[in-house]
């Protein structure tokens, strides 16, 4: 395999383990796509005991035919094919169970309540980042590494602490899904393509001859055909499509819907209502079944209630604010702010405000903006109490 030495060097440093690293067995995550598939190549190339992990989290009877799924069908052939062509063990777990639990049935159930979940998040939680690493540390590896585009580095004074941190392409970055990692995974997790740019890794595959070096890259949800979420929760749960009222924030009913499913807070278009100023979905009561609209301003939000926060800082979250940068978009970068917590829990505001706050979405803390901002942690956003 073509890599250079400053590359191989590179690589055992962001594993941080030290010894002889053909003594050391560290797993790698693979989705069958071109990141994991690098990871994978890097660390054998690096010289560990690589063995590679497939999870088979839904049924690929749909998904074998469509180019942007992960986890099923096609990409569980690739990444075999790949860790044959990387000569390194590989082993496909059936996790569909499972993921249909903790992952396919909460993301229904959370539409269902009028809120905007993130499957991503949810995955990493409970099935990539507890049940695959339990599995990781029975194959008594010392480390488990995947394909997110973050950063990890060892805490100084403390070796065996790890901090997460923003990774070098930032048009990559994937710690807003990744905010629900414990202490105890990170210190376990690697991410040996957090120092590399997209291109960069694409071209390493294509330097392996590796045969996803031009796969595309998978969606952001994973087990929804075609991108339709509204299609697969309506399969599920047919009574989803409750029509009902779309309202103006002023009280004017102003027409009707097929189910809330179909909206998300911050949505403009295909409301299926005219007016003479621009409406946005500001608000989503999902027991009467009714869609609030009203004007961009309306959407403005500066406190944000969250919980199941997920807190990685160095010092606890209390009732002093803590100066914090806060992203509540993956698209969006992170704006100043400040947390803290009261008699009902933890408390975020934004400075000068946000767009879109939407319940079910993550809430995700930083020290900074850019490249190298440390992950201090997040949470989900809660309802408004309203």
């Amino acid at each position: 395999m073509n890599i250079g030495q400053g590359l191989i060097d590179k690589v055992r440093a962001t594993v941080g383990l030290t010894g002889d690293p053909a003594g050391i067995r560290v797993v790698c995550a693979m989705s069958g796509g071109v990141d994991s598939t690098v990871t994978a190549a890097l660390l054998k190339t690096a010289g560990f005991d690589t063995v590679g992990i497939t999870l088979q989290l839904y049924d690929h009877g749909e998904a074998v035919r469509r180019k942007g799924a992960c986890c099923a069908g096609q990409d569980i052939h690739d990444a075999r094919r790949a860790a044959a062509a990387i000569g390194m063990p590989h082993y496909v777990l059936d996790f569909e169970s499972r993921f249909r639990e903790a992952v396919i049935d909460e993301f229904v159930k959370s539409y269902l309540a009028g809120e905007t979940p993130i499957p991503c998040v949810t995955c990493n939680r409970t099935v990539k980042f507890a049940d695959l690493l339990q599995r990781s540390r029975e194959l008594d590896a010392a480390a488990m590494a995947t394909g997110h585009y973050v950063e990890s580095r060892a805490r100084p004074g403390e070796p065996h602490r790890r901090d997460m941190f923003t990774p070098a392409d930032l048009a990559r970055d994937q710690s807003y899904f990744l905010f629900g990692t414990t202490q105890a995974q990170l210190d376990y997790l690697r991410f040996p393509l957090g120092t590399l740019t997209k291109p960069e890794t694409r071209a390493i595959a294509a330097s392996l001859n590796l045969a996803v070096a031009d796969k595309p890259d998978s969606q952001d949800i994973c087990f929804v055909p075609d991108g339709r979420y509204a299609d697969l929760i309506l399969k599920l749960r047919p009574d989803a499509a409750e029509p009902g009222d779309i309202v103006h924030m002023d009280g004017r009913q102003l027409g009707r819907h097929d189910g809330i499913v179909h909206f998300t807070i911050g949505q403009r278009r295909g409301l299926g209502i005219a007016g003479a100023e621009p409406l946005y979905v500001v608000k989503i009561d999902a027991p009467a079944r009714r869609v609030i609209v009203g004007p961009r301003d309306a959407q403005r939000q500066t406190d944000i209630r969250v919980f199941g926060l997920n807190w990685l800082g160095d010092a606890d979250v209390d009732g002093t604010p803590q100066p914090v940068f806060v992203k509540i978009r993956s698209a969006r970068p992170p704006v100043p702010g400040e947390i803290w917590r009261d008699e009902q829990g933890p408390m975020v505001r934004i400075a000068a405000g946000e767009f879109g706050v939407s319940p079910g979405q993550a809430c995700v803390l930083y020290d900074s903006d850019g490249v190298g901002a440390r992950v201090l942690g997040g949470g989900t956003i809660a309802r408004s109490r309203d």
